[in-house]
Parts: structure tokens; sequence; C-alpha cells
């Protein structure tokens, strides 16, 4: 049949009514069953968190007496008249997935729908739904915010056998994946409409990159968002969070966010709009409410950025609802009252009702927040637990109520103030936030809340990887050597004296200097770091790698939950006491002992290092050289950090670190590739691609090579060179980038 000009195809099934199919990309599907024929759009929808407008693609329609095939080349759908049963099929492998029941949906049962296993189905996948596994096969999830339990449930399975599924829905829920029945996968809830996404790929990196299609790809934090975030303790007036900042400095311990907790408020826990700076702790002359006479300024003058914490139970639909195109009126507010309700969540006995005070109806959340913004604080933490609570009695201005707007909320909190921030100063938002859900990854940061910084955020950060969330953290526990060197290899890096005094100058000298040695590490490897973001935020592969996701032929993944890739070369464990070296060759980061793998180590690491670090043979690590902040000195000289094997290449991004001018292009790439032939090493820098504002003309490559003896020889671009030297195993050699050059600079080392 000809290609289908339609943008879905719809099925009469029966009584249980009408089963829409749409194909939204070549290896996209989504899946919707109506009653009545209707398919209003659900909030997540609506309010732009999940993709609506997809383009227009060419498929194929097969319409049999007993099936309908739906294809679009690469993937295909057939769908049973009778009952409405479907299967995914694609031409490598057959069917991925099938129905094994009529999916339901009516006001009676809710919604449901389930699906055959495979016995060689390992799933992934569901946010922060479990900490203490990635494989969930045998698991049953609640999908559904709660504080300190789920921070960031995800609605999203992916499956080693090629398949995803993403819920298309915030109303609760559950995800059963195979544990009431071993052979079956299956979701549903007692509310709520059937309506799905269901997508191919080969391998895990490809579902990541199919899902943050659906759900938007996730955001790249300005680059200073990368670097170290110290919050003060809540308790520390401005005084004393200029001597945190001065500590910093003379500690040379490099950092470029500084956070203040809920003490900055005039009233402790303000989740008003009228937020003021506390009188006493925090005076802001009234003559001069911004500029170089504010100790945000003088902040500002050592290199740091402000961050304010933030708590919030603000009617947030009422600007989603104008962003869609429709004004509502405001209901009657309940008579007597009191703003301690909302802490407690008193139940009224009677049906939802519209509770909130604190609301101004005409006006966006983020608006009273502009005035801080002009007077410098360049990022929010949003905490407060009435952002991830249950407000069972509550109606919001939209119509919904919690058991349908409870897990959209934080997403739309978070939403409101990236978008907020990016519409007043035209930059990157530094939002980070304890609560989230499906969609969170395009507007914030998270960090795990309340767990702490051990073992058990670990393995939630590594399962937001698995979701399409990259930028997910946790405090940093700095009590010991293995919490400091864990809090400096993930994502970001936060330490948090809330009311802990986790200043790095209070933790003695030893567990002092193990904290200078990792900040300082970090901000080496902040090229390195960033160009990772920049990967995550092109095609949803985290900064911090599950095993399962890293090497899926690896029997053993699913159980190395205490190690991790951090991006492509480095091989991280933490609190961990042995090692899984998978196959190929690896270097001690520390020692420099090399091993072959498949091994398992019993983890040595020398003093004053908190855990193993091995870099995969063949790594290229371009490197910084010493800053104190972001923007601290020009890189006029970037290090690059050689471990020849075999053939390796890496991509080298860089932009302003601030605008948004990166989803317009205003990239630098450089591609650096290096290969180890017998006796001869060949390293190739390859000339930038495109620009961005404020680039440098030109700058040099220190580089790098670790090695067991001098070479015989050096030439670079075809000519000897002598400008080398060997010392301690490494050879060392300066390139001089030259811009007019359309060709890769070429080294050549032979022995």
């Amino acid at each position: 049949m000809a290609a289908e000009k339609k943008r879905q195809v719809e099925v009469k099934i029966g009584e249980q009514g009408v089963l829409r199919v749409e194909p939204v990309a070549a290896q996209i599907f989504r899946v919707r069953l109506s009653p009545d024929g209707l398919f209003p759009e659900p909030g997540l929808v609506r309010y732009g968190v999940v993709r609506g407008e997809w383009p227009e693609i060419s498929f194929d329609v097969d319409e049999g007496e007993d099936l309908v095939e739906i294809s679009t080349g690469q993937t295909s759908i057939e769908i049973d008249r009778h009952d409405g049963r479907l299967r995914l099929k694609n031409a490598e492998k057959g069917v991925l997935l099938q129905e094994v029941e009529p999916p339901a949906c009516n006001s009676t049962v809710g919604f449901r729908a389930a699906f055959e296993l495979k016995e060689e189905d390992r799933l992934y996948g569901l946010g922060d739904q479990t900490r203490d596994r990635i494989e969930k096969r045998g698991h049953l999830a609640r999908i559904w915010v709660q504080n300190v339990a789920s921070y960031v449930p995800i609605p999203v399975v992916l499956s080693s056998g090629g398949w995803g599924l993403f819920v298309n829905s915030s109303w609760r829920h559950y995800v059963d994946l195979g544990h009431t029945d071993p052979e079956r996968f299956s979701f549903g809830a007692k509310r709520g409409s059937l309506d799905y996404f269901l997508f191919a790929g080969a391998d895990l990196p490809a579902l990541l990159d199919r899902y943050t299609d659906i759900a938007g790809k996730p955001s790249l934090l300005p680059m200073w968002g990368y670097g170290l975030t110290f919050v003060c303790n809540q308790q520390a007036s401005a005084r004393e969070m200029l001597d945190d900042c001065l500590n910093l400095r003379r500690e040379q311990i490099p950092c470029d966010l500084v956070g203040l907790e809920p003490g900055w408020m005039s009233e402790h826990y303000d989740y008003t709009v009228d937020k003021k700076w506390h009188p006493e702790r925090f005076y802001i002359p009234y003559w001069s409410q911004k500029g170089p006479h504010t100790f945000l300024a003088a902040a500002e003058r050592l290199g740091f950025k402000m961050s304010l914490w933030l708590c919030c139970d603000y009617d947030l639909s009422f600007e989603e609802e104008r962003r869609a195109g429709v004004e509502r009126e405001v209901e009657e507010e309940i008579k007597g009252f009191h703003p301690d309700d909302f802490e407690q969540d008193q139940h009224f006995g009677h049906g939802p009702i519209l509770m909130d005070k604190l609301t101004r109806p005409e006006e966006p959340w983020f608006e009273h927040l502009k005035k801080f913004v002009d007077q410098g604080v360049s990022a929010f933490k949003m905490d407060g637990a009435l952002q991830v609570n249950e407000h069972p009695d509550r109606k919001w201005g939209n119509g919904m109520d919690d058991e349908e707007m409870h897990n959209l909320y934080p997403v739309l909190l978070n939403k409101q103030m990236s978008q907020g921030f990016r519409e007043q100063t035209g930059q990157r938002a530094m939002i980070y936030s304890s609560g989230g859900y499906a969609g969170i990854q395009q507007h914030s940061a998270t960090w795990a809340g309340d767990t702490g910084g051990g073992p058990k955020p670990l393995v939630s950060i590594l399962n937001h990887g698995l979701s399409g969330h990259v930028n997910a953290s946790c405090d940093m526990e700095v009590f010991s050597a293995e919490g400091i060197h864990f809090g400096f290899l993930q994502p970001w890096s936060q330490v948090c004296s809330w009311a802990y005094w986790r200043h790095p100058w209070l933790l003695g000298e030893e567990l002092g200097e193990v904290f200078k040695f990792y900040a300082r590490l970090r901000y080496r490897l902040l090229p390195y770091i960033y160009s990772t973001a920049h990967v995550a935020a092109r095609t949803g592969l985290p900064i911090m790698r599950a095993m399962a996701l890293a090497f899926p032929e690896e029997e053993r993944g699913d159980e190395l939950i205490h190690q991790y890739m951090f991006g492509d070369f480095f091989l991280t464990g933490a609190f961990v006491e042995k090692m899984h070296l998978p196959d190929g060759a690896w270097v001690d980061y520390w020692t420099e002992k090399k091993y072959e793998g498949p091994l398992d180590l019993d983890c040595e690491f020398p003093e004053g290092r908190g855990g193993p670090l091995f870099v995969r043979a063949g790594a290229i690590i371009p490197e910084w050289p010493e800053m104190q902040y972001v923007g601290h000195k020009p890189v006029d000289e970037l290090g690059l950090e050689l471990f020849p094997h075999g053939e390796s290449d890496f991509t080298l991004y860089e932009d302003d670190g601030v605008s948004h001018a990166y989803l317009e292009g205003a990239v630098a790439t450089t591609e650096i590739a290096c290969s180890q032939r017998d006796r001869e090493v060949t390293l190739a820098i390859g000339p930038r691609q495109s620009a961005y504002e404020g680039m440098p003309e030109r700058r040099s490559f220190a580089v790098r090579l670790r090695a067991e003896s001098a070479p015989a020889g050096v030439e670079l671009n075809g000519t000897s060179v002598d400008n080398w030297q060997f010392e301690e195993g490494v050879v060392r050699l300066r390139v001089e980038e030259d811009p007019q050059r359309v060709q890769s600079a070429t080294v050549v080392f032979r022995w």
C-alpha cells in the first residue's frame, strides 16, 4: 500500500473503544486507547514536558481482516482487530514486544496493559525508584513522587531486547516488571487514560536517544555548574558566607558556586512570593540594592556565583494554562484558611478544594525572584518537602486534583524556574532540585535529597542515567576519603553544610588534603567532563554510566553496582572492596600499573586517595591548567594526557559556557585521535570546527604521553622536532595550534 498520509491510524476494538497508533519517528510509536474515541492531551504533553509536535513521517498501513500493520520501514506495529493486542517488530530481531491480554481503559478499571517478557530481557530505568539494584526484572514499582523514598521516579523501561516503553501519564500508577508474573511486564492505574510510547533501538544507548527524543534532551548546565558547589550552614550570615568564600580561595580549593540555605530569608521557610533578605544576616543597603556595595558583589569579585535555597507551594498550573493559551477563572478561597495547613496538609472530609492562599493567579512564580537575579543570584536550589508531599484535598487551578498533578508538579516547578531565568538573563539556568519526574532532565539538575552521599545515591544516579536524566548528584559525604572520592567523580559535585559543618578546612589535615586533591583533579578534568556533558545533552548517554550500559556484553554487569564508567575512559569504583576490569587493557590512574581484563582485583589505592580509578587504555584526556574557578584565567594551553593503545579518539566540545547559543550550533569541536602500531604512536589533532563568541584565536596543546622509555625521534607534520622531553615515564611535547591549518596537526613518536 502507498505511504499513509494521515498522522495516525485508528482501529475500533469492539466495546473497548478506539485504539490510536501514531508513528512519530522511524522507531517510535505513540499508542492510546479511548473508550469514547476522544483523545485529550495529558498534562505532560499539554504543558510541553513530553513532546507533542513531531515532524511528519511516511508510513505504510496494511489492513487485513484480522490484523492491521503499521510500518515505518525500520519498525512496525501489528494490531489484532478483535481485541486490540499489538506487537512491536523490526526486521533484525522480529517480534520485540507483544501484548498478552487486551488493553483496558475505562472509568471502572482505569487503564492497564500487559506484555510478554522474554527470558533474555534485562530491564532498566524507573529513575530512583530503587536504590539497591540496576536491573529491575522482578520489581514492582509504585510511580509516585515521595519524600526520601522516591524523589524522582521516571516511568520509562528499557530492555536489553531492543525495546523501550514510556508511560505517558502523571497519574499515580504501577509498573510491574515480572513481579506478579515472571513472564509478564504490565502497567496500569485506577484513573487516567492508556497512553504510552513504544520505541526500538539496537542497544541501550540507542534506546536512551529515543526516550530523550520523547521526553526531552537533557539540559547542558553552565560550565561552572560542573565545578564545585559549596552550600553554607543554614544559619550563616553574609559575613560568614564571605569568610567561607575567602577560606576556599586561601586553601586554594577550586569552587564556583556558593549556596545559601533557608536562613537567608527574613521568614524561615518562606513559601510565599514575598521573600526578602534576612534584615540582619543579609543586609542590603537601601541606597544601593545592586552593584559593588553588596555582599553578592563581594563574592563575585572573588570569582563566586550565588545560589538561593527555595521552597514552593505555589499553584503553578495557572501559568501553564496561560502558556497553553487558556485563561482560567479563580475560585473563591476558603475562609479561615491558615498557611500552616500547607505543611500539615489537613483532610477536610470533602472533595478537592482550591486551598492555596499563597498564589497570585495572575503572576508567574518566577516573577518575584527576578529582583534577586538582578542583584546577582545565579542559581536556585529547589527543596522544601511540599513539592514532593501529597495534597489529597487540593484542587489545582487547572482543574486537576492531586492524583494527577502530584507527579507533574516538581517538573513544572523546575521548568518555570529554568525558563524564567533564561527569559530574564538569556543564560543557562543552574537549577537543582530534590524532586522530579519524567522530563526533569530538560530543566534542572537533581541531587539525592536526604539519602546521603554513600552507596544508595550511587545506585540512584546510575538508575537516573538509565532513565534519561544525566545531571544527577548527591550531597558529598566528606567525613571519609571514600565519600570524597565518589563526591568528585559524579556528574556535578556539591558539599552541603546545612547543619553539619562539612567545611573542608574543618576536616582535619589528612581529610582536608584529600579534599583539596580531588577538587583540583575535578577542575583539571573539566574539559573532559564538559565534553561528556555535551554528548549527554545530544544523545541522553549519561556522564556516569552503569556497567550494564557501558559493557552490555559483560555477564556480571548488573551485579557491579558500585563501579561505573565516568565518561568514555575512566572506570571508577566507590564504596567497594573488589573491582572488576572488563575485557581489554586498563591502567591504574593512581599507580600507572597496567592490567588486562577480564580481571577481578582487590581494591588497593595509595594513601590520600579514596577509591580505585582506572583508565581505559587508549584514553585521550583533555585537561585544564590549575584554576580556582571557571574563567579564572584564559586557557591558552590545553593539556592532552595520552594512554596509547590501539585506535582511539575523543571529541572536544567547547562553547561560551553560559548561553544557549550552543543549541544553534555555536560549538567548536576538535577531533583528536591516537593510534599505536608496533613501535610508533601517532597523535592527530584536528582543526577546530565551527566557533563560538569569545573563542580564543589560537592556543597550544601540552601533550603528555605515557611511555616506558624515551622515543628515538618525534615528528610534527612530517618534520623532525627536538622540543620534547622525557621524564619519569612521560614524553612531553608542546604543539602550537595553527588557526589557518585545515588539516590535522599530526605528531608521530617512534621508538
